[in-house]
């Protein structure tokens, strides 16, 4: 359900375009509540579950959100497990809601590093929701910001090496077309949960005009209403992408402030 006096307080037409959640504190929630790191993973899903219907709800065009950072791969091979099965869980019970939702899943990431199983299953859900219109949600699996620009950079190498680009043909388009979010427009809001103040990594060139939102909630404990409250903060920002006032009230955009 939507929070009703929050909600009010949106413009719906100025809703950001695509969320994009660095969903950071499920560790800390757990040692807080003297649980294994696991519990708290499985307490993010349920914040996963709520804050995906709402941005469904309000008609928010894309939802990403950092799942499993390559760098993920770090941690103990035992939670490494725990999460793989959290994921192989998560979509095999949201799969149909997802349809029922006009969800269209999505992934970014180096998905050919996660188990088999799992794979399958994002292939699955990839196909099962291809024709779903009402929203993009994105799990960002195995990703990293700096890698997946360098796997562009390789590509448009290879082919300037065999013939099919000259240099002078790379410009910002052609760049974009090589990254792994080459069908989801640019986030325009990104928040991270937990108290940290930084981007980790994530979303590195996407993220050149974001606005960023930080809160100190744990991930477990974000609700519909800091969601709101973030929508809220964003709308209140001047987005002026380089340009000044006078050159934004010239051609007709809207200046909030």
């Amino acid at each position: 359900m939507i929070p009703g006096a929050l909600y009010e307080q949106i413009d719906p037409n100025r809703l950001p375009r695509h969320i994009a959640i660095i969903m950071d504190g499920n560790g800390r929630w757990a040692r807080k509540h003297f649980m294994p790191r696991v519990e708290g993973h499985r307490a993010g899903v349920k914040t996963v579950d709520r804050i995906v219907t709402l941005c469904r709800e309000i008609h928010i065009e894309a939802l990403t959100l950092y799942s499993f950072s390559d760098e993920n791969w770090k941690r103990p091979a035992s939670e490494i497990k725990a999460l793989m099965k959290i994921l192989d869980y998560y979509l095999k019970k949201e799969l149909d809601r997802m349809k029922e939702e006009n969800i269209r899943f999505n992934t970014i990431g180096r998905i050919q590093e996660l188990p088999q199983t799992v794979q399958n299953l994002i292939q699955h859900a990839k196909d099962y929701t291809a024709d779903s219109t009402g929203m993009i949600l994105t799990l960002a699996l195995s990703y990293g910001g700096r890698q997946e620009i360098l796997d562009a950079v390789k590509v448009i190498a290879e082919k300037v090496r065999d013939g099919e680009l000259k240099v002078e043909d790379i410009d910002f388009q052609l760049f974009e077309h090589c990254l792994a979010t080459r069908s989801l427009p640019d986030p325009d809001l990104l928040i991270r949960t937990s108290g940290e103040k930084r981007i980790s990594n994530f979303l590195l060139y996407q993220s050149a005009y974001t606005e960023l939102y930080y809160t100190d909630v744990l991930w477990p404990q974000f609700s519909e209403e800091d969601l709101l409250n973030a929508i809220i903060d964003f709308q209140k920002r001047e987005r002026r992408f380089g340009q000044t006032r006078e050159q934004i009230a010239r051609s007709g955009q809207t200046i909030h402030s």
